[in-house]
């Protein structure tokens, strides 16, 4: 075209019309409030009825529809994040409690195996072991020939409440007796 400068546009196929919500109104043009060329305005021309709406009406009207979409999916999919977030601080916590369970079997085992010292099984076990699962462990400790064997069980508690507990974890460990070596 001879007097068009800079890239030709592809016009975009023709979409129906998209309802605006209530008290939405397109911009006025300058052409529809009457302005003449000489008073500013723009040529006059004729106004033919829009067959795909203009960019910022379209993103307008989709944001008017759209309004607090994301705010219901967030509430939605709260609870099975919550959900999520429990079963992993559950299972961090039955973890931590099966590696105090074996820390204290280690320790109770090493106190039994000490002739002189072996009835302090349980106390060295629970000492070595963290605040809440200490008072909440049980030890056997378990004399048999040349070897002592000392099973440490902690309750798990559960992180949600009405649950009092979330089963039990348990270790045992065998050494060897000192009895034999002493006499």
């Amino acid at each position: 075209m001879p007097g068009r400068t800079g890239p030709r546009r592809a016009t975009p196929p023709r979409t129906r019309r998209f309802p605006c919500p209530a008290g939405f109104r397109r911009p006025a043009r300058p052409s529809e409030t009457g302005g003449s060329p000489a008073a500013g305005g723009a040529p006059q021309r004729r106004i033919r009825p829009a067959t795909r709406p203009a960019t910022a009406r379209h993103t307008a009207c989709r944001r008017d529809r759209q309004r607090g979409a994301s705010s219901i999916e967030f509430a939605g999919m709260l609870p099975l994040l919550l959900l999520v977030a429990l079963a992993a601080l559950q299972l961090g916590i039955a973890g931590y409690a099966v590696q105090q369970a074996g820390t204290g079997a280690r320790a109770g085992a090493r106190t039994a195996a000490q002739a002189e010292i072996a009835d302090r099984c349980a106390g060295t076990g629970k000492a070595a072991m963290s605040g809440w699962t200490a008072r909440r462990s049980t030890f056997d400790c378990a004399h048999g020939g040349d070897a002592v064997t000392v099973t440490a069980t902690v309750t798990i508690p559960s992180v949600i409440p009405g649950i009092d507990d979330f089963g039990s974890a348990a270790r045992s460990v065998t050494m060897p007796s000192d009895e034999g070596s002493t006499e």
